[in-house]
């Protein structure tokens, strides 16, 4: 069962963060946990020491536990409230140190997990918790001035903002919280209709907003901002490989192209499935619930949230498996293709940024759409908007990307529009443009440029009339083949003539390339000029039929292949004209929903 699993792994957490607990006075971070990574005690909600603190709790007032009221462990809790507080700055922030400083988005995520913490201890009524429990409502209250009056860097900050206003609303009945996250809430859901949030960050930070707007509307009384959260949770439906791992290939943050799973999404589809019923959440939940390996970090504790609401402990369905079996293998389902996009980027000059923004970025790349593509243990997707266009998972072999890229702007050449193209398939468009400026004009120039010194950033270049702009267009069309065992790809581009091109395959460094002809190109990268290209990983492989030699580059400029991967790459020179046959192996090994309802 997930909760007696959780109690266990918590316990071990428990044991691991006793270790790694700084216990010299004389140290600045006397009563601190250790981050392993950087050696630093921390005030995060991730790696840092809030979030053994939330683990330790857990453990101190659950009878389920080992350390179920251990006053040992009690005085050690004790001592890591003291660091937090001796850590908070003046201004009532934290800084995590690696990447925030005086960080109101950071302070936030710890306010929503201590928050979530103090209430399940204050619950225990022992009275032993009582100075642990001044020191945290103490840290607590210092933060109100810095989330009142702080902003935040990416959208999905403003969600973890109002879940913290909501938590201090509630501890400290503060009307100035309430009127902050009202000011939040008045900029809109940043959603497209069918789920799609700004980042595209499926790994990470869908499920970050997901989570902080069901806090959010239950802490400020808006069940209205349940709704966006529904319609992301039902598009992840179709963003979960065969094998549990999450669709990363087209993220706007860090998750992009690294392997994440359906864990994060265990709260917001536990708590949803049990508020409405709905038996495609349920089903969710428990896959979600089957790779939890640890109750979590600090804002989002599962055995914190678990222990406040026994009901999310499941299961869901009348019997293990059974709310994972509504679960569908089987789907061809195209996200945003309805979008319009292009009317929104249109109104962008009127929003007087002029595109300049600074510590964050505008994500223009918001509702580019997604073709996903699922039959039983065979998971394609087709994307724009990102480096590669066409990835696919076949049981245990993994084709992580497909990339065009080329020397006319030298690196990737992403695809912009995709549209169901005629008698199936799909068809892909991406276009680069590329000129030179002339003189500016003599009533333009800057006074410098009569002196002797004329400093080339000085000129005002916006003033240069373009010439001989030139334009670069790529089309793709995708199809499946062979009833579902193929997929064949052709790769397009006419002009300008003489353009070296390259078109990369990245796979999983844990398979083998056995087959095709090779030239090295670096470590685990090679150029394929022809013959059958195979990939193995275990019983399931990929071929690839196509392979040609038209330039002798080893690589494109700007166009960085990922490390840790087996990249295969074709040189092609336009006019190009080139078709890929990708076969796969019968009989692909099945996936987790399949393994749960068996």
């Amino acid at each position: 069962m997930l909760y007696e699993r959780l109690v266990q792994k918590n316990d071990e957490a428990v044991e691991s963060g006793l270790l790694r607990q700084v216990l010299e006075p004389e140290s600045r971070y006397y009563g601190g946990t250790v981050d392993p990574s950087t050696g630093i005690a921390w005030v995060n909600h991730t790696s840092g020491t809030p979030t053994d603190m939330c683990n330790w709790g857990t453990a101190l007032v659950n009878p389920d536990s080992v350390h179920y009221r251990d006053e040992s462990l009690l005085e050690r809790l004790r001592l890591a409230s003291e660091f937090v507080l001796r850590a908070q700055h003046s201004d009532g922030s934290i800084s995590p140190g690696w990447t925030n400083y005086h960080s109101p988005p950071d302070t936030a995520f710890v306010v929503v997990g201590y928050s979530q913490l103090y209430e399940l201890l204050e619950r225990a009524q022992w009275e032993p918790l009582r100075p642990l429990l001044d020191n945290m409502k103490l840290f607590l209250a210092r933060t109100l001035p810095v989330l009142v009056t702080g902003g935040c860097h990416t959208p999905n900050h403003r969600w973890v903002l109002c879940a913290a206003l909501g938590c201090l609303h509630r501890l400290l009945g503060s009307e100035e919280a309430l009127r902050r996250a009202d000011e939040w809430l008045a900029e809109g859901m940043d959603i497209t209709p069918d789920g799609e949030w700004t980042e595209r960050s499926n790994g990470i930070y869908s499920a970050v907003s997901d989570i902080m707007l069901i806090y959010a509307a239950r802490l400020l009384g808006r069940p209205e901002l349940l709704e966006p959260v529904l319609l992301n949770l039902r598009m992840m439906v179709y963003l979960v490989h065969p094998s549990g791992e999450i669709v990363t290939d087209y993220s706007g943050r860090q998750d992009l192209g690294h392997f994440h799973d359906l864990s994060p999404y265990y709260l917001p589809y536990a708590m949803l499935a049990l508020q409405g019923g709905d038996p495609l959440l349920a089903g969710m939940a428990e896959l979600a619930g089957a790779v939890l390996d640890g109750p979590g970090a600090a804002s989002v504790h599962v055995l914190v949230q678990m222990l406040l609401d026994p009901e999310l402990r499941g299961p869901f369905g009348a019997e293990a498996g059974q709310a994972a079996a509504a679960v569908p293998t089987r789907y061809e389902k195209v996200l945003n293709g309805e979008f319009l996009r292009s009317g929104y980027l249109r109104e962008m000059e009127g929003a007087g940024h002029y595109g300049r923004i600074f510590h964050s970025r505008l994500h223009t790349d918001f509702g580019a759409p997604v073709a996903r593509i699922r039959d039983g243990g065979t998971s394609v997707t087709l994307m724009t908007e990102t480096p590669s266009f066409f990835a696919l998972r076949h049981g245990a072999a993994r084709l992580l990307a497909v990339q065009v890229s080329s020397y006319f702007s030298p690196g990737y050449v992403p695809m912009q529009e995709m549209k169901l193209a005629e008698g199936g398939g799909y068809r892909l468009s991406g276009e680069q443009k590329k000129g030179y400026y002339g003189p500016v004009r003599s009533e333009q120039l800057p006074a410098s440029a009569g002196t002797k010194i004329s400093p080339w950033y000085l000129l005002p270049h916006h003033a240069r009339e373009l010439t001989h702009e030139q334009t670069f267009r790529v089309g793709v069309e995708a199809r499946s083949a062979e009833e579902g065992n193929a997929w064949v790809l052709r790769i397009a581009a006419e002009e300008p003539q003489d353009v070296m091109t390259q078109l990369s395959f990245v796979f999983g460094g844990e398979g083998e390339i056995v087959s095709g002809e090779l030239l090295e190109a670096g470590t685990d990268r090679w150029l394929w000029s022809g013959g059958v290209l195979r990939y193995e990983c275990g019983e399931d492989w990929i071929e690839l039929e196509g392979g040609e030699l038209s330039h002798l580059s080893k690589s494109v400029r700007e166009a960085n292949l990922p490390s840790g991967c087996k990249s295969v790459s074709i040189n092609l020179m336009t006019p190009l004209d080139k078709t890929i046959t990708i076969r796969l192996s019968p009989n692909a090994s099945g996936g987790l929903a399949e393994e749960l309802a068996d």
